[in-house]
C-alpha cells in the first residue's frame, strides 16, 4: 500500500476549536515527514493549518494558533481534515465557511473530522448520507440532525468511502495514524507512531 506521493493536507482551525483536535493530527503528519528525514527519505507532506481570514484563532482552551493562510489563498488539498470544539455549533451557521468545506471537499483524496467537527462534514455535505462517529457527549445531538445515515459511538473511527471520521479529542490521533498509512503505508505509520512515542497507557493504569 505504499505510495510516495507527496500531499497537501489542510487543517481547518477557528475560534474555540479543540486544541488537540487537530494539533494531535498535525503532530502526526509532520512526524512522518521527520521520520523520513531520519531515514534519508525525501518525500514530504505539506501540512497547512487554514482559518477563515488567515488571522489567529483562539481556541477552546485558550491556545492561540496561527494560520497558514485563509480560505481564499488556501492550495488546492489532497487530505481535509476539521477538529471539534464549541465552535463547530458556531461554525454551522457559517455560509461562507460551509460553502467552501463543501467545494473543497469534492477534489480531496480524504476527508476527515476529529469529534464534533462531524459537524461540519455531515451539514456541508461530505459526510451527508454516511456512517460517522463523534465525542460521545455529541452522537445523540448528531443523530437528531438526521444528516448522517449513522452515528457510531464507542469506537475510535469509522471509514466511509473517503471520509473518516473519529471520535472524541485524542481519537484524532489514532484517526490520522490510520491515515497515514493509507497513504504512505502501514511502516510508516509504525515509524512515526514510534517517533511520537505514542503508546497510551492511561495513567492510573500506568502507574509503577
Amino acid at each position: 500500500m505504499s505510495n510516495i506521493k507527496n500531499r497537501t493536507i489542510g487543517i481547518l482551525i477557528f475560534n474555540d476549536a479543540e486544541e488537540l483536535d487537530f494539533v494531535g493530527p498535525y503532530e502526526v503528519f509532520t512526524m512522518s515527514n521527520e521520520v523520513n528525514g531520519w531515514n534519508g527519505k525525501e518525500g514530504r507532506d505539506k501540512v497547512v493549518l487554514i482559518s477563515e481570514d488567515g488571522k489567529p484563532v483562539t481556541c477552546a482552551k485558550g491556545m492561540v494558533v496561527s494560520a497558514h493562510c485563509s480560505l481564499a489563498d488556501a492550495p488546492a488539498l489532497d487530505v481535509l481534515l476539521i477538529p471539534g470544539g464549541q465552535g463547530t455549533r458556531k461554525e454551522v451557521n457559517n455560509a461562507k465557511l460551509m460553502a467552501w468545506v463543501t467545494k473543497v471537499a469534492q477534489n480531496c483524496e480524504w476527508v476527515t473530522s476529529v469529534c464534533t467537527g462531524a459537524l461540519l462534514l455531515t451539514a456541508a455535505g461530505p459526510a451527508k448520507g454516511k456512517r460517522v462517529t463523534t465525542h460521545w457527549g455529541f452522537t445523540q445531538t448528531l443523530r437528531e440532525r438526521k444528516e448522517a445515515s449513522e452515528v457510531l459511538e464507542n469506537i475510535r473511527y469509522v471509514r466511509d468511502g473517503n471520509v473518516v471520521t473519529a471520535a472524541g479529542v485524542s481519537a484524532g490521533i489514532d484517526m490520522a495514524l490510520w491515515l497515514l498509512g493509507q497513504m504512505h503505508g502501514e511502516n510508516q505509520a509504525r515509524l512515526t507512531q514510534r517517533g511520537m512515542e505514542y503508546d497510551p497507557a492511561p495513567p492510573y493504569t500506568a502507574a509503577v
